[in-house]
């Protein structure tokens, strides 16, 4: 486990003052393309939003896909749902990948089974069975994955997996030996994981026997998360590495759940303002080692 202090970082009162975006003028203008997948449960048709490298579809590109936490892909503040109402979060990571060089989909999970605006805090006993984060938001991910695997500008070798919150509980359930749907991308499937502030419960699904990804994963994680705990995910990690798991997690000092919204509310905290700062760097750090092979 690494613990960042993240308090004293010069950099948090620029993300303050302007949102974790960089300038307009260094990202692409495009709105994210609407598409449409099968989930790997064989009957739900899911919702993605592609968001594109500069460079188009000259080339085969490596890929994200993006699982999105509790309260939906949309903005809570929403009343249609498409491209232009989702949530700055997923707008800002989204960009962030494509600027890399990445296509990155960010999969719609809730909307297609009638919850577009997600769920508030505290709901987690009383959400629908079929939104499960162990049994079926994973096969989710794996619809997603052979989605990405059918596009001409694509190298569908080279694709990772990135989760918030429920769904950074998915990205674990998902990259995991025993996951559902992982048979239906075999020999290869993800080639890395990143956790963002998952609730490491699980349902208990690890109890039995530990935690093994099938490849490199990273949980980031905040000591003042106001909905999850930290080190109930420090255990995991701690029982995954003993059975031989290649994951790790950072622990940022102070930052809290969401602590990378690009809202005010979230940013003018510098502990969340630096977490923010460091966890793209490391993401993308940690994606050029194990996804695109740098």
């Amino acid at each position: 486990m690494r613990v960042l202090k993240a308090g004293a970082l010069l950099m948090a009162a620029c993300i303050v003052a302007t949102g974790w975006e960089p300038a307009a003028e260094a990202r692409p203008d495009r709105a994210p393309e609407r598409v449409t997948f099968q989930s790997a449960d064989g009957k739900t048709t899911l919702v993605g939003y592609v968001f594109l490298p500069e460079s188009g579809k000259a080339q085969r590109h490596p890929a994200v896909v993006m699982m999105h936490g509790r309260q939906g892909a949309y903005s809570e503040r929403a009343r249609t749902f498409d491209a232009e109402t989702l949530s700055l979060r997923h707008k800002a990571w989204g960009r962030e990948w494509a600027r890399a060089g990445y296509v990155a989909v960010l999969v719609d999970g809730f909307g297609p089974r009638g919850y577009p605006q997600g769920f508030p805090r505290g709901s987690y006993e009383s959400r629908p069975a079929e939104l499960n984060e162990v049994s079926i938001r994973p096969l989710d991910a794996y619809g997603a994955l052979a989605y990405l695997r059918s596009r001409g500008d694509v190298d569908g070798d080279r694709v990772g997996l990135q989760g918030w919150s429920n769904g950074a509980s998915a990205t674990i359930s998902a990259i995991d030996e025993r996951a559902p749907g992982r048979d239906s991308v075999r020999p290869a499937g993800f080639r890395a994981a990143l956790a963002l502030y998952p609730a490491c419960g699980l349902k208990g699904h690890f109890e039995a026997a530990p935690f093994r990804p099938v490849a490199p994963t990273l949980l980031l994680h905040g000591t003042a998360d106001e909905e999850v705990s930290h080190k109930r995910c420090e255990a995991l990690v701690k029982a995954a590495r003993a059975a031989g798991g290649t994951v790790d997690i950072k622990v940022y000092e102070s930052a809290t759940h969401s602590f990378d919204s690009p809202t005010r509310k979230r940013q003018s905290d510098p502990d969340n303002a630096a977490a923010t700062d460091d966890a793209i760097k490391t993401a993308l750090q940690f994606f050029a080692r194990h996804v695109k092979g740098d």
